[in-house]
């Protein structure tokens, strides 16, 4: 076309601008398939050996990832023809790095490129066009700096890192779980193997007796430990020392060497180690390092085809406690058990990261996580040469877990082990042992404290299953079912979302056997109404149940207890020597409370929509003080980094419902209050007139609480991502001011660019300011707070007018027609984050919003306008940033306004991570896995996906169901879009294995598609020409 030709043109005369020529005409070789072609010739650009470049010193390194596993040398040949010869005169703009000699040994699916900055962008786009390669990410770079929870240090923004805390006091976990009852009985961890990903081990170890292989994957020439911290996540499994012993002696043990002694590693380091692990069978793996960046899809999608194989993967859940939200990846992967720490029987370590997942906001709702909880604080294990020492972390308490698995898995006779223990059989007989710590919620310790003598029990009696994770919806058991059990619910409310997880340890691929049913056992479970969206395909061994609770329009009197099940059949293909395919049906309990629908002046909105985090974006923190950790990449969620907003509001007798969608998805006359906290997305033009409306004509009450934003010190705050080697800019500020003035102005009010720090004082009470943004425009009538002579202008020395001798107004009320907003210009004392709440002062906020009451704690200490105040003349309205492009990671920005009642399914999704954020549609499907239970008429439920990546689905008032999964049009398709992530790694030569379901294997040989179109293929065919299952009947 047109279009095309003149595309080529500007692409060409680009590339002749910097030396270098694309054909793009030219046509690849054809004939076998590329990647399974071994051609060796004069690559040009490209050169394997001495010649490439040690990783720790390049700053444009991208990863390849291939669509097929062959030799490096092979897959180097083939991409470095396909460069020089279709991408003329660049010879010297790339080479690939060096690669560990392991790793040459064995087969790949991805290659290591050094590019020169001025060809990255064009080498990129011209790589990704080649028809055997998958995509392209950058290399990324993982830090440890082995940071304090009593003296934070600083490490590079959103970078992955060791998790261990200095500690003084030790103990032995092996002794404390009674490892000794097991080994009694004759088990020691014989005939188990695990691969520790760490810093090494220096032998000969007089405490190790049992290291079967070391391997180095660094650029450092070492296989030995000079940190001492691989030694001791190792002697945590096997130390013989009595000292310091460890749970399973006679395991054997793999060292992968993937940090060096300046605690650095690479995303290419873990990829060859884990495929390496794949092909050398280890039977389970000890991560202690973790990071927030879930969306780094290389590394999180290698961990799935890591643990799709049977690979028991057990991960550090992170050590950013107390704050909640602040789960690390890939221990926050439903295939992955995540561990957080523990001090001695019953307190829960004040490091360990707690949870919900943020995957899946804003529109949805997070996953339980972690998965148990084990000794963490003040831990004995072995030093990097002789004796012991004390460590503490979440780093710690991950190889207490996998020592004791090891020991597990030995009970279980080996002639059954490994049909029977995969990642999901693990992890129920953990969490089916686990005991529940007293005082603390699901999200701080998941099923509890592991019972090691328990575990064993449970694996003893174990035939594989398929699991709910919890077991038990208990809405009112408090504290553990915290937030839910302290909230009932009422008619009229919005769904309230329980985002569940499905354990299938039948096997590696899995599907629900029709839509869940709800089952009331009392008369008050048939005023509820029940639907669910859950994974088209568990896969691997897990996959989600998303619940949505609403109480009937008849209940909206009753006061009482409502109980039934839910229930839903998981099948899988059969296992090995098997006929019939794997069954099993699962039962939930549902216990919950619905009371009388309260009065509208007790009921709050709370705006998720205008949330956005890192990943992907840079969005910096709210304080600008927080100088270790930049990130914004909690949620701002009232279940995370809010809870305790959440529970101030609960205890002073509010009602809160949330919102991830358009407010003009809502009827809003229904609440007091709308609260809109430190919003970082922009308005929809609808919901500013809405909004509008609403309170000038409905009544509505509006809590605004805002944050800085000056575009000065944005600019100032680049720094050079170690992940991406990059320079990241931040998208916002603490909030994005230009557009809650949007909202804010048609009211007469604006927020200023300058930053303040200080305290508001209310008597005896205040309210810490960091980093808060001051009000410049307020209506006459109105009432505001202004700065004590402890406030600072932080952003005094970059202007050069002083505004000392001006009052610095911080917060206001005004009404407005019918309704009254409140606005502050920080939230960091209503953040649970903050060291100084102001939670004192939400109950005074609300009433004034929602009944327009006037309390003395508040107004008593604030000025009443005489005439409209304006110092727009002094103080800059803040302006957006042009020099980026928000639109990329806005749910706003370019986008229509979709309603429903949603949750998202990415952090479930076996979609492709990089396809999570591609542009939506929809595609009608019969076959659709958003359920309805059996409902009266007056509510029919359906639904609306991501056709890209399945990442979301929205549940809305509508007329029938939708969902992302269609038919693949070719193998080649299969492959290269939708099912690319189901690709098993082959152990060394053919033929190939490929696992299918626990216990059973398919040997194939391929010779026209990739690992992951056969994958595919087979498990497709099995579900399409199986025997229609009959379905099961609801008693």
């Amino acid at each position: 076309s047109a279009a095309s030709a003149q595309w080529k043109k500007r692409t060409a005369d680009k590339d002749r601008a910097i030396g270098c020529t694309w054909n793009a005409e030219r046509p690849s070789a054809r004939g076998l398939p590329p990647w399974l072609q071994s051609v060796r010739g004069d690559t040009r650009g490209g050169t394997v050996g001495s010649a490439a470049l040690a990783s720790r010193n390049l700053k444009q390194e991208i990863i390849v990832r291939l669509k097929g596993y062959d030799a490096i040398h092979a897959h180097q040949d083939r991409l470095g023809r396909e460069i020089n010869d279709r991408w003329d005169g660049c010879a010297g703009a790339w080479k690939y790095t060096k690669r560990s000699e392991t790793a040459h040994e064995h087969p790949t699916d991805f290659l290591v490129m050094s590019v020169a900055p001025k060809h990255k962008t064009d080498l990129e786009r011209f790589v990704r066009s080649v028809d055997f390669v998958k995509d392209t990410h950058p290399q990324n770079r993982y830090v440890d700096l082995l940071a304090s929870t009593d003296t934070p240090t600083e490490r590079s923004p959103g970078t992955r890192h060791m998790l261990e805390v200095p500690t003084k006091v030790g103990y032995q976990p092996a002794k404390e779980l009674e490892a000794e009852l097991l080994w009694t009985q004759g088990y020691e961890g014989e005939g188990v193997k695990i691969g520790i990903f760490d810093t090494g081990i220096k032998l000969p170890h007089p405490s190790m007796e049992n290291v079967t292989e070391r391997t180095n994957w660094t650029d450092e020439n070492t296989l030995e430990d000079g940190l001492g911290h691989g030694s001791f996540v190792a002697g945590m499994v096997g130390s013989t020392n009595p000292s310091c012993q460890g749970f399973a002696p006679k395991t054997k043990i793999y060292t992968f060497r993937v940090f060096t002694n300046a605690q650095v590693s690479y995303t290419s380091w873990f990829l060859d180690a884990f495929n390496y692990a794949i092909a050398t069978r280890v039977n389970i793996i000890n991560l202690s390092i973790g990071g927030p960046d879930f969306m780094d899809a290389p590394f999180v999608e290698k961990i799935m085809e890591v643990t799709s194989n049977g690979i028991i993967m057990i991960s550090a859940i992170g050590n950013d406690g107390p704050r909640y939200g602040t789960l690390n990846n890939p221990a926050d992967q439903n295939d992955v058990i995540g561990v957080g720490g523990l001090e001695r029987d019953r307190y829960i370590a004040s490091f360990s990261s707690r949870g919900m997942s943020t995957w899946e906001l804003p529109s949805g709702y997070g996953r339980i996580k972690p998965d148990v909880i084990t000794f963490g604080r003040d831990v004995m294990g072995i030093k990097i040469s002789s004796g012991c020492r004390k460590l503490s972390g979440t780093s710690v308490a991950s190889p207490v877990v996998a020592g004791a698995v090891c020991l597990l898995a030995s009970t279980v006779p080996s002639s059954i082990r490994w049909d029977v223990l995969n990642p999901a059989s693990m992890k129920q007989a953990l969490i089916e042992g686990a005991e529940k710590i007293p005082d603390a919620s699901i999200f701080v310790q998941g099923s509890g404290k592991m019972n090691l003598k328990r575990s064993a029990e449970v694996l003893q009696q174990y035939v594989p299953k398929a699991t709910l994770q919890p077991p038990v919806l208990d809405f009112t058991d408090c504290p553990y079912m915290w937030p839910f059990c302290t909230q009932p619910l009422y008619a009229s409310a919005l769904p309230t979302i329980f985002n569940a997880t499905i354990l299938n340890a039948m096997g590696v691929t899995g599907t629900l056997l029709g839509k869940p049913s709800w089952i009331p056992d009392n008369e008050a479970g048939k005023l509820l109404h029940v639907d669910f969206a859950y994974s088209d395909v568990i896969w691997p061994w897990s996959g989600y149940l998303a619940i949505f609770l609403a109480v009937h329009p008849g209940g909206s009197n009753f006061d009482g207890v409502a109980s039934g099940f839910i229930k839903f059949d998981v099948v899988s293909p059969p296992g090995l020597g098997e006929s019939e395919e794997r069954r099993c049906q699962i039962t939930v309990p549902v216990k919950l409370r619905i009371i009388p629908t309260p009065a509208r002046k007790h009921r709050v909105l709370w705006d998720q929509y205008r949330n956005v985090r890192y990943p992907p974006a840079y969005i910096p923190r709210d304080s600008l003080e927080f100088k270790s950790d930049l990130l914004d990449w909690h949620g701002d969620h009232l279940h995370t980094n809010f809870h305790g907003f959440y529970d101030a509001l609960r205890s002073n007798g509010y009602y809160v419902e949330t919102i991830g969608h358009p407010l003009t998805c809502v009827n809003i006359s229904q609440y007091g209050t709308l609260i809109i906290t430190d919003p970082e997305d922009d308005f929809h033009e609808a919901e500013l007139s809405k909004v509008y409306h609403d309170v000038t004509e409905g009544g509505l009450g509006v809590l605004v609480l805002g944050e800085w934003y000056n575009v000065k010190i944005m600019k100032t705050m680049k720094f050079l991502d170690e992940n991406t080697r990059s320079w990241w800019s931040p998208y916002t500020g603490g909030a994005n001011l230009p557009a809650l003035n949007k909202l804010l102005g048609p009211f007469g009010i604006l927020l200023g660019d300058r930053i303040f720090s200080g305290r508001l004082s209310f008597g005896s009470q205040h309210m810490r300011i960091t980093s808060g943004a001051n009000i410049i425009r307020f209506p006459a009538g109105g009432h505001t707070a202004t700065a004590d002579s402890h406030m600072k202008d932080v952003t005094a020395s970059t202007y050069k007018q002083s505004t000392e001798k001006v009052d610095w107004h911080i917060m206001g009320f005004t009404e407005v027609g019918r309704g009254r907003l409140a606005v502050a210009g920080d939230t960091f004392c209503f953040d649970s984050d903050g060291a100084d709440n102001c939670f004192w002062a939400i109950p005074h906020l609300l009433r004034y919003t929602s009944e327009g009451a006037r309390d003395k704690a508040l107004f008593e200490y604030t000025t009443q306008l005489e005439e409209e105040l304006d110092q727009t003349q002094l103080f800059r309205p803040p302006e957006y940033r042009t020099d980026l492009q928000f639109e990329d990671v806005s749910h706003v920005m370019d986008r229509e306004i979709e309603c429903g009642w949603s949750t998202t399914l990415a952090a479930n999704s076996n979609m492709p991570f990089n396809q999570m954020h591609q542009e939506t549609g929809k595609i009608a499907d019969s076959n659709s896995s958003t359920g309805s239970s059996e409902t009266p008429p007056w509510d029919r439920v359906d639904g609306k996906t991501d056709v890209a990546s399945g990442a979301q689905r929205d549940l809305s008032h509508s007329k029938g169901f939708y969902t992302s999964r269609g038919e693949a049009d070719s193998l080649a398709e299969a492959s290269v879009h939708q099912f690319s992530t189901l690709s098993v790694a082959p152990v060394t030569g053919t033929p190939i294995f490929l696992d299918m379901s626990m216990g059973g294997r398919m040997l194939a040989r391929v010779y026209g598609a990739s690992l992951a179109a056969v994958t595919y293929l087979v498990f497709k065919m099995y579900h399409r020409f199986r025997r229609p299952p009959l379905r099961p009947r609801v008693e």
